[in-house]
Order: structure tokens, then C-alpha cells, then sequence
């Protein structure tokens, strides 16, 4: 198969729209805030009230340190109405000669280091980027290759989208029942007067530390390779933990199944890291990780409601307001807590909360583990695919998941 692929630069086959590109300054992009995407070398980082490009591009960084760390993919995706400053090249494939989304991938995993200059400020220039070497096959093997590479990502992004929408019922879920008092059977309910205000009658009112441990004692032993947990494996917006490392020794804050990391260190803090461990291989495992991570355990709350509890407005606000220190390495002061009053919920009504939430949080992590292996083999599959080693015409499409 590979004797029908040729070697040809990538300017031969890609329209290059950079000149329709246009920088606004920060202060120009505070003044004129909208719904459109406004994108830079990695992604998007603002939204503005205009757009200069309509439909599908490929958008490759022209300058930064990712050119070479490689920490992000060079390439991306644009579709619909968007805006580009003078960081980023702008290209499709010349029609008839190229797939848009095999270029994508190729120009995802090549090498361009050669073609990047400057060492304090790496650039990959327009006649550079022109230059890169493209190992080609005819049309229809690139359209079936980004159809191979295309199921993946759609996989991808299916379960990923899943989990999204499964953590936001969850979220709901927690302030329906716990803030607003709209749970099952609230009707027949009577409400009693609280140091919080109302509450349904059974429920009480008591000190966070009396429901929730706070960095309780966990024994980890020295010895042995042993999961940790970095600041960077937590999401700002999700309770999975990723890219989790294996490390010896046991410095650090320990945890095990069940508990919640509460990060505890601007910016991480607002910015919303918080993660739910679920990872460890049974209900006796340990692990540790960032001397920044506050350990919360239910005591006689729900594992999952103390997670929810923690992603709150309210909760976060008070650990906000704690914060101490040197600007810009400011903490979360754990006293803060002491004073926190939460509502106890009756058991019956816990437990009920757990039934409907818990298999959902199961759910999270099984798709996350499902993520995890869809990634693995894409990238087994993608140099041998970009390099005609396999036969794509006998090759399936990846299945979904019927999780």
C-alpha cells in the first residue's frame, strides 16, 4: 500500500488564510465581549461580539513554548463563527488533494521541531510550516484513515460528553434535595425553624467538622511504589482524577477511596479543582499526593454528598474568604471549617440520595476508564496509519459502549 503514497510539502496542499487574521489587545476584548470565540496558538481565551471566519479550519500555533513541550496538541479544530489573532495559522486542505481531518492527525504527531525557530520564543513561521513533509496517500485512503481516526474521536467526546451531563444531574440532584428541600415526599413535610433557616422537621443542623473529617489520619506506608496524586491531575470542573503517577515514599496528604481532594491554594482554589477518589483497586488501598490538597471524608454524610457539598457555591466561598499568605501562594486556612454549619439529613433520606446518585458517579468512572482505553489504541493505531503500515480497508471502526 505504501508504494501509492508520495512524499509532497505541506504548503502544496493547504490553503493558508492568515492574512484575514486580527489581534485585539486584552483591554479591546474586555470592551467588546460577546458570544463569539476568540482563539489563540492553543484554543480559545476569550469570547468577543464579531467573528472574521465562518465554517471549518485547522488552526496550528505559530509561536509559544507548546511548539516544542508538545504539552498540548499543535493542532485544532475551529468550526462556526470565530475570531483568530496573529498567533495561530489558519488552513484547510486544497480540495481534491487532502482530507482536512488526516492532516489534523498527521500534524498532530509529527515532528516539526526542525522547522521551529528561536529559543526563548519558539516560532514556526508560515514559510516553514510550508515546508514540512507530508508522507501522502491517494484521496480515498486519507478519507478512510480520518474516518478510522474521526469513530475514535467521536467515542471520545461521546463519553466525555456523558460524564458531563451525568456530574451536572448530580450537582442538580444535591441542590434540589440539600438547598431548595424539594425531595421526595417534602410535601407532607413540616418545616422547623434552624439556625440556617428553615428545615424539614428530623433534619439538623451541625458543625462541618462533626459530619466531615478533615484531613483525617491515613497510614502510608514509606515503602513500595504507591499512587500519588499531583495538584495537575485534578479538573477544574469534573471529579475525575487523571494521569495519576506512581511514586515511592509518603509525603504528602493521604486518602483513600470515598474522599474528596479540595484544593487549597490560589489560583487552583478558584479556579475549581476538586476530585473524588475512586480510582484504588479496593476499599483498603491508600495513596498520596499534593501537600495542597485539603482530604475531606463523610462522617455521617454520604461520600458523594461531601464531594457535591465541596463543588458548592457556599462551601468555596468560605474557604475563598479564609485564604492567608504571600500573594499569589495563598491558603486555605483549615479553621475556616470550624464554624461551617451543614444540614444532617435523616438516614433514610441519605441513603435514598446515595441509590440514585453513587451508580452515577460509578458511571463517570467507567466511562473515564473507557476514555482512557479508546485513547491508548487511537495513538497505537495513528503512526501506523499515517505511515501506510495497515490496511485500512480491512480495518473496523472502533464499537460504542453500551455503558
Amino acid at each position: 500500500m505504501e508504494s501509492s503514497w508520495n512524499s509532497i510539502e505541506l504548503g502544496e496542499i493547504i490553503d493558508l488564510f492568515d492574512s484575514r487574521r486580527i489581534p485585539l489587545s486584552s483591554r479591546e476584548r474586555q470592551q467588546r465581549q460577546g458570544q463569539y470565540p476568540y482563539y489563540g496558538a492553543q484554543g480559545i481565551i476569550d469570547h468577543i461580539d464579531d467573528f472574521i471566519f465562518e465554517g471549518k479550519y485547522i488552526l496550528i500555533a505559530e509561536d509559544g513554548e507548546n511548539l516544542n513541550s508538545r504539552k498540548l496538541p499543535l493542532a485544532l479544530v475551529a468550526d462556526g463563527k470565530f475570531w483568530v489573532n496573529n498567533h495561530a495559522h489558519i488552513l484547510r486542505a486544497k480540495p481534491g488533494m487532502a482530507d482536512d481531518t488526516f492532516l489534523l492527525h498527521f500534524l498532530n504527531s509529527t515532528d516539526i521541531k526542525p522547522f521551529v525557530t528561536g529559543a526563548a520564543q519558539p516560532k514556526l513561521s508560515q514559510a516553514n510550516l510550508r515546508l514540512v513533509p507530508v508522507f501522502l496517500p491517494p484521496l480515498p485512503i486519507q478519507h478512510r484513515i480520518a474516518g478510522i481516526l474521526s469513530a475514535y474521536d467521536d467515542l471520545i467526546e461521546n463519553s466525555q460528553r456523558r460524564i458531563k451531563i451525568l456530574e451536572e444531574m448530580a450537582r442538580r440532584l444535591y441542590r434540589e434535595w440539600f438547598v431548595y428541600f424539594r425531595f421526595p415526599g417534602q410535601e407532607g413535610c413540616r418545616m422547623v425553624e434552624s439556625p440556617l433557616g428553615e428545615i424539614p422537621e428530623g433534619w439538623e443542623v451541625r458543625l462541618l467538622p462533626d459530619c466531615v473529617a478533615i484531613n483525617p489520619r491515613v497510614r502510608v506506608p514509606r515503602e513500595g511504589i504507591k499512587p500519588f496524586v499531583p495538584m495537575g491531575c485534578l479538573s477544574n470542573d469534573s471529579m475525575l482524577i487523571t494521569d495519576i503517577e506512581s511514586r515511592e515514599g509518603n509525603s504528602g496528604s493521604k486518602f483513600q477511596n470515598g474522599d474528596t481532594l479540595f484544593a487549597r491554594i490560589t489560583p487552583c482554589l478558584e479556579n475549581g479543582k476538586t476530585g473524588y477518589v475512586q480510582f484504588l483497586p479496593g476499599s483498603d488501598s491508600v495513596a498520596f499526593g499534593s501537600t495542597e490538597f485539603i482530604v475531606l471524608r463523610s462522617k455521617s454524610l454520604a461520600p458523594e454528598l461531601v464531594y457535591l457539598l465541596a463543588r458548592s457555591d457556599e462551601f468555596r466561598g468560605v474557604a475563598i474568604k479564609s485564604m492567608s499568605g504571600a500573594t499569589g501562594r495563598q491558603r486555605v486556612q483549615e479553621k475556616c471549617f470550624d464554624d461551617f454549619l451543614v444540614i444532617q439529613p435523616t438516614p433514610i433520606l441519605l441513603d435514598a440520595f446515595s441509590a440514585i446518585v453513587r451508580p452515577g458517579f460509578d458511571l463517570i468512572y467507567k466511562l473515564h476508564l473507557e476514555i482512557q482505553n479508546l485513547r491508548r489504541t487511537r495513538d497505537l493505531l495513528l503512526p501506523r496509519l499515517l505511515s501506510g503500515q495497515i490496511d485500512v480497508e480491512a480495518l473496523p471502526e472502533p464499537a460504542l459502549s453500551e455503558a
